[in-house]
Order: structure tokens, then sequence, then C-alpha cells
């Protein structure tokens, strides 16, 4: 089974760390490979670029991929979207030099030139929000294109607005909100390969689900168990066993990390102690 994967750019590491997370390691670290053998016997990595990925899945190099939302929309490709990843994430924008005094692209109203890499997305734009520009199609860094006075504006990827700011351009409408996604051809469920893109996918999801999990393991004396367990959101119900020794129990359960710090709070209130904290690494639901 291939798995493709963006061989450079934004979003190369960040897949990469998810995958180790799902447990998914390449076996070299060879920065000429093209297609890498991983540690999950079976699933090879496909190293291509990141705008690629949906066309070369469409066309069956690649059974599964990983790129970004954007390169999906703008490629055209005929994907099936599997996994929303959130990770990766970034706003593509409509960006214009500090100097223009607008605020919104409706004020556009004299012919524009556009720089952008999306191309297809830059045009879907401007014909749904009317505004009369050109679209000027380009392959590197858009930033500079205005500076240079082969553009009024450009479309682009911005995730923090310095670069933008840097180069004399400010924001002015986003285009499209974007993340790192998982997508297969239209064929993979049929293909000889579905039980292991299956259970691929489920380890992806089971890895999503737990990131900001927590399991909390907690001693709670007889008298105070409804108390303590009355202030625990649980994700079906905490597991409950009798201590072997004395009036007590164990009680398990798994929150939400950010909500740590108030179910502690509450169960020590209500009586638990020797608390145990555990991060989890996946569940498979």
């Amino acid at each position: 089974m291939k798995l493709a994967i963006p061989n450079k750019g934004r979003l190369q590491q960040p897949v990469l760390q998810f995958l180790n997370y799902v447990g998914i390691r390449p076996l070299s670290s060879d920065e000429r490979a093209l297609i890498i053998p991983t540690n999950w016997e079976g699933i090879q990595l496909v190293m291509l670029r990141t705008e690629d990925i949906p066309s070369l899945v469409e066309a069956g190099a690649a059974d599964i991929g990983i790129t970004g939302y954007d390169y999906v929309l703008e490629s055209g490709a005929n994907v099936d979207e599997l996994i929303r990843l959130d990770f990766g994430k970034a706003k593509i924008v409509l960006a214009v030099p500090l100097s223009w005094d607008y605020n919104s692209p409706d004020q556009i109203k004299q012919e524009i030139r556009i720089a952008t890499k999306y191309y297809n997305l830059a045009k879907k734009y401007i014909t749904e929000k009317g505004i009369p520009a050109k679209v000027v199609k380009i392959s590197g860094a858009a930033e500079v294109i205005p500076s240079l006075g082969a553009a009024d504006a450009i479309i682009d990827v911005m995730s923090t607005g310095t670069t933008l700011k840097l180069h004399g351009l400010k924001p002015l409408d986003t285009v499209l909100e974007t993340q790192a996604v998982v997508i297969g051809n239209r064929y993979w469920m049929k293909s000889d390969e579905a039980d292991k893109i299956n259970l691929m996918l489920t380890m992806m999801k089971g890895a999503l689900y737990a990131r900001n999990k927590k399991m909390i393991f907690m001693n709670v004396p007889d008298s105070k168990l409804n108390n303590v367990i009355q202030s625990l959101p649980a994700m079906l119900s905490p597991t409950l066993s009798k201590l072997a020794k004395g009036d007590a129990w164990e009680v398990i359960t798994v929150i939400d990390g950010d909500k740590l710090p108030e179910i502690i709070a509450k169960v020590v209130a209500n009586g638990a102690r020797d608390i145990v904290v555990v991060d989890i690494e996946k569940v498979i639901k």
C-alpha cells in the first residue's frame, strides 16, 4: 500500500510527526529517496510535492495521500476526503498593499492583477465576489511580486501575517481556510489493500481522538463514591473496581486534557486520593 506525503514544505514535518504518533515510521532518512519502506509491513511512503498529491492519488500512483485541503480544491482531483487532521491550519487570503485604503474586497472597482499559485481558486473567488481582476499564475513566493510591479495583489497562504507585512502587504479577505487532510482515490475501498488502509485510517482516527485526552486513576472511599462520580465527565461512564483491602474503590475515567485542573480540583474536594494521570496514545472507537 502506498501512502503519499509531502517531500518538503510546511506540511512535511507535521505529517511525519503525526505518522510517528500513529506508529508509522520511515525506515530510511535518505532525502533523495522517493519511495520509502516503513516499519508497517506492506506500507510504503511515496514522497511527492504537496500540490501534486491530489492528482497523483486520483491517478492511482498512491492509494492514500496526506496533503493540504487547499491543494485538493485547487487541483479539482476526483478523490475522497477521508480524515481532516486538525493540523497544518492556515488561511488562503487576498492580500493588498498596506497603502491601499480598503477594508473589503467590495471596494475594489478598477481591474487589478492578482498573482497566485492558486489559479483555479483565485478565478472562482473573484467570480463569486465580483472583483474586477486578472489572475497571474506563478509558482514561487507570491509576496514579492507586487513590489516587483508584476501584480497589484496576491492570493496566498497566511499563517501569522508577519511575512505579508514584511513585504508591505495586508490581508483583505479570507479566500479559504485550509488544513492537512487524508485523501483516497475513488477505488481504494475495492482495492486489494482495503483492509490495510482501513486499519491505518482507524489508527489515525484513534490517534487524533486521543491527542488531548487524559486517563485518570484514583482511589475513593466508599462513602465518597457517589459525590466523586457525579463530578466526573466520562466518555461512557467511569470504570469502578473494589479495592482488595478497605472500604474504597478504584475509579478510572477519561477526560479532555484542558479540563484536567478543574476535574482534579473537584474530585479532591469530594474525597478522591492517590490520583494518577496518564497520557493516552490512541482511542479506538
